[in-house]
């Protein structure tokens, strides 16, 4: 990481003029800054990765992250273009950028990675049966929409470099182009060899927070069984059911609090108007660390180092760190810093503790 950023894990002490900074500097650093101000200062061809859960331009729960001018579909896409412009700057060449987005949106967020000069390569879906609908009950059973059940993730590629215009040369010159297909394999029953697991696919499948996914009991409305019922007839005889071939539940209240005992609970609001339990992590879009693994594992070369400049709660520092790769996150608001902080350092000492000695 660049030896200018230099802090202690914790510590926020920086020199006058640079931003705070957290995290041990080895495997992860988290800065506290607005990531349109701060890509502009980090070097150029400098990342490996970038995976990252930016605005959607909903004007999501009233986040003034989320609202004003990126609630316009023009003003979202100008925001896109204007961010994924620096990050085509400090992408290596064939660099991988992973980014969630909204059904209504997604067309707006492709146009501006493009508008950038970023290639898109593909689009990932995650799917699940958990989601509030965005809309109040009206008189005679109306409403203004749909309870959402998946959400975009598009995968973009900086374009290769021209003096290596294969993607064989330029993995070989940075490393970068091509995708961990093995390492994001998903295993077979028996076998251990990732070669000998299922090609990773675009679909992503999450069951409810409830279902025992041990003992296959899942509470009504779980979108993996409904979805293996409907598959059923075109099952190959001795083949897994087809959720089994791609799977991230959504993120536990247990996951989603993990490394923040020390940190105050707080009541939320949620679209409805009602108040969630109180919780320490009150980031409302937090997404799962298996989910956030898979896209480390998928994108990033091994060693390689992923951006995040929209880390919201540190979900994908923390996938970072369990897959063995260093991470830079950005981080606007102070209360979100706060939480990704301490969940990354939590998971960050579980994955030291699993390192051989």
């Amino acid at each position: 990481m660049n030896g200018r950023l230099a802090a202690s894990e914790g510590s926020g002490r920086e020199p006058r003029g640079l931003p705070p900074l957290y995290g041990d500097l080895r495997r992860w650093g988290l800065v506290h800054a607005d990531a349109l101000e701060l890509l502009g200062a980090l070097p150029a061809a400098s990342l490996d990765a970038i995976v990252t859960d930016p605005p959607y331009g909903l004007s999501f729960n009233n986040q003034p992250w989320d609202g004003g001018h990126l609630a316009d579909g023009l003003g979202f896409q100008a925001f896109t273009r204007w961010w994924a412009e620096h990050v085509f700057r400090v992408l290596k060449p064939g660099g991988y950028v992973a980014a969630f987005g909204a059904p209504r949106t997604v067309h707006r967020l492709v146009a501006g990675f493009e508008d950038a000069g970023l290639e898109i390569r593909d689009q990932l879906l995650w799917c699940f049966s958990t989601g509030m609908p965005k809309s109040r009950r009206m008189a005679n059973g109306l409403g203004s929409g749909l309870k959402p059940a998946y959400e975009p993730i598009v995968l973009a590629r900086k374009p290769l470099d021209r003096a290596t215009p294969t993607i064989t040369a330029n993995v070989a010159a940075h490393g970068t182009g091509a995708l961990n297909i093995d390492a994001a394999r998903i295993p077979k029953a028996g076998h251990d060899a990732e070669s000998d697991g299922y090609w990773p696919a675009t679909l992503a499948l999450g069951h409810e927070p409830d279902c025992d996914e041990q003992g296959g009991d899942c509470v009504p409305g779980c979108v993996v069984p409904l979805i293996d019922r409907i598959a059923a007839q075109e099952r190959t005889p001795g083949t897994p059911p087809f959720s089994r071939l791609f799977y991230a539940a959504k993120a536990s209240r247990v996951e989603r609090e993990k490394g923040l005992e020390h940190l105050p609970r707080l009541q939320t609001p949620i679209f409805s108007g009602t108040l969630r339990a109180p919780r320490a992590n009150g980031h409302p879009t937090v997404k799962p660390i298996s989910l956030m693994r898979f896209l480390v594992r998928l994108v990033v070369p091994p060693g390689g180092l992923v951006l995040d400049p929209f880390a919201g709660s540190g979900s994908t520092g923390i996938a970072a760190v369990l897959e063995g790769r260093p991470f830079v996150g950005i981080e606007r608001e102070i209360e979100y810093v706060d939480i990704a902080r301490a969940r990354i350092a939590h998971w960050a000492r579980v994955a030291q503790q699993q390192l051989p000695p």
